[in-house]
């Protein structure tokens, strides 16, 4: 079995969402959350998360990206069960059996969005249509092949003895290449 978790790749989450999930958190969806909303109104962070956030269950933080990752049944049955608390204490859920049957309906949505291999990341992009929330999904693989090179990357060097003997002077060659441009 696979469900969502939500992940973060760099800290925007905490900028641009008034609660951002943690990282690993289960998720969900979260469309839920505006059923009751005048979606049109929302602004700023509010905004950021109807467009595009997944609700992480455990904090009811945001995630802009979730990951789809190997469940077990007990995960599934955790999962339901905190997310039919969640219902109760912080959405007004009328009764426990109708949180549990709401949870049980967001959960098995947010695992039929696990069709793709694990660690296949997914992001939503959330709108409202004629008086209904429509959502969709896209997932992001990582191409075949080697992973890509960074920019940078840093090597520690014990003593002077073991650094590199190659120096470069980016200032020096900055003006050298300004000099070449001029004449």
């Amino acid at each position: 079995m696979k469900l969502l978790r939500t992940i973060q790749l760099d800290p925007s989450d905490t900028f641009v969402f008034e609660r951002a999930a943690e990282p690993g958190e289960w998720a969900v969806s979260g469309s839920f959350v505006f059923w009751n909303e005048d979606t049109a109104a929302l602004q700023g962070k509010a905004r950021t998360a109807f467009r595009g956030g997944f609700l992480g269950v455990q904090s009811l933080g945001w995630s802009t990206l979730v990951q789809i990752v190997e469940a077990s049944e007990r995960d599934y049955q955790d999962v339901v069960e905190l997310l039919a608390d969640r219902l109760v204490t912080n959405f007004g859920a009328p009764t426990p059996d109708e949180a549990k049957a709401a949870a049980e309906a967001e959960v098995a949505f947010a695992s039929s969005l696990c069709s793709h291999p694990i660690d296949t990341l997914i992001a939503v992009h959330r709108a409202e249509e004629n008086g209904e929330i429509r959502e969709q999904f896209r997932s992001l693989k990582r191409k075949d092949g080697p992973a890509p090179l960074r920019a940078f990357s840093f090597l520690e060097v014990a003593d002077e003895e073991d650094e590199p003997g190659e120096r470069v002077d980016l200032v020096t060659l900055g003006r050298q290449n300004s000099d070449n441009k001029t004449k």
